[in-house]
C-alpha cells in the first residue's frame, strides 16, 4: 500500500469511531426526549387522575401510609369499575379489593358481588354498590372497610368505558373461559380466547347465563384485570403510551400521587407473580321485593382473618 492511500486508509479509519459515536449521540439525543416526553406525560397524566379523597387530609393518616411503604408491608387497594350513565354518576359495577404483600411476592383478590347486602354507613341497609351512588367512592370505601373490618390504604376508579379503550390500546387480552355463552351479540367459547375491549367487557358483564351468578362473573372479572395487569407489565409498544395515558387520564381517578404510584411500581410490581383469588359464600334473598345476596357474619369474619393472615404473611 502507498503511503498516499495509507495515509488516507489511516485518516477514514480514525474518522469511523466518530461518525459511530455522533449516530448514536443523536439516538440518545432521541431517546432522551422521548424519555422526557414519556416522564413529563406520565406526570401530567397523574395530576389528571389524583382524586384524594376527605380523609386524605389527616396528617396521621399520611405518616401511617410513609410508614408502609417505608417498612415494605402490604397495601390494599379497592379497584372500582363505574358504570357512569348520563345525568347519572352510576354504581360501582365491580368492586374488587386487591391485598398486595411484596414480602411474600403475593397478590390476594376479593371480588365483592355488587348485590351484597351491608350496611352502608348513614343509609342502612342496602347493595353495597348503592355506596357508590349515595356518597361517590368516600362512601364506597367507607363501606368496605366497616363490612370486613380491614383498610383500604388505596382506590382507583375506573369508568368501564376507559376499562373498554384500554383494553383495546393493549392490543387485547388473552384468557382462558370455562364454559360457551353468548353475550351482547359476541359468541364465547371454551378453552383461550383473546378478546377486544368490547368483547372483554361483554365478557365481564354477563351473569344471568352464568350457573353461579355473581361469583361466575366476579370470577371473569378477576380474569381478564389479571390478564390485562401482566398484559401492561409486559407492554413494550412506546409508539402507544401517549395514547393510553390519555385513556387513563381521562377514565381513571385514584388518591395514588406520583410519590406514591413510583412506590408501589417499584416495591409491589412482583406480587402480581402469585395471585389468590377469595369469593364470598352467600345465598340470594327477596327483601321487601328487592333480591340482595346476604351473606353471613361468620363469612365477613372468615375473609377478614383470611386477607388478615395474607396482609401479615413474610417470605
Amino acid at each position: 500500500m502507498s503511503s498516499r492511500i495509507e495515509k488516507r486508509y489511516n485518516k477514514k479509519r480514525r474518522k469511523w469511531p466518530f461518525w459511530v459515536g455522533g449516530i448514536l449521540v443523536a439516538f440518545i439525543l432521541i431517546g432522551g426526549g422521548f424519555l422526557l416526553y414519556v416522564w413529563d406525560k406520565v406526570g401530567d397524566t397523574v395530576e389528571t387522575m389524583h382524586n384524594p379523597l376527605a380523609r386524605d387530609n389527616d396528617p396521621n393518616r399520611e405518616k401511617e401510609l410513609q410508614s408502609i411503604f417505608k417498612d415494605n408491608n402490604s397495601v390494599n387497594v379497592l379497584l372500582l369499575g363505574v358504570d357512569e350513565r348520563e345525568g347519572d354518576k352510576g354504581r360501582s359495577d365491580t368492586m374488587v379489593l386487591m391485598s398486595l404483600n411484596p414480602k411474600t411476592e403475593s397478590m390476594a383478590m376479593l371480588s365483592i358481588p355488587r348485590d351484597t347486602y351491608v350496611n352502608i354507613p348513614g343509609r342502612g341497609m342496602d347493595k353495597i354498590n348503592h355506596a357508590y351512588a349515595f356518597g361517590d367512592v368516600d362512601l364506597s370505601v367507607q363501606t368496605v372497610e366497616e363490612a370486613f373490618d380491614l383498610p383500604v390504604h388505596y382506590y382507583a376508579s375506573v369508568n368501564m368505558d376507559g376499562f373498554k379503550l384500554g383494553i383495546d390500546a393493549l392490543g387485547g387480552v388473552t384468557i382462558t373461559n370455562d364454559q360457551n355463552f353468548s353475550q351482547g351479540g359476541t359468541s364465547f367459547t371454551e378453552g383461550q380466547i383473546t378478546l377486544n375491549g368490547e368483547q372483554a367487557l361483554d365478557y365481564i358483564r354477563m351473569r344471568k347465563n352464568d350457573p353461579r351468578g355473581d361469583l361466575g362473573r366476579n370470577e371473569r372479572q378477576r380474569k381478564v384485570i389479571t390478564a390485562a395487569a401482566k398484559e401492561a407489565a409486559s407492554f413494550s409498544s412506546i409508539t402507544k403510551i401517549g395514547n393510553i395515558l390519555d385513556i387513563l387520564g381521562g377514565n381513571v381517578k385514584t388518591d395514588l400521587d406520583m410519590n406514591k404510584l413510583q412506590s408501589l411500581f417499584s416495591g409491589y410490581r412482583n406480587t402480581q407473580k402469585n395471585v389468590e383469588t377469595i369469593e364470598i359464600a352467600g345465598s340470594g334473598q327477596t327483601i321487601g321485593g328487592i333480591w340482595y345476596y346476604v351473606v353471613p357474619e361468620s363469612e365477613f369474619n372468615r375473609i377478614n382473618t383470611e386477607i388478615n393472615s395474607h396482609m401479615d404473611a413474610k417470605q
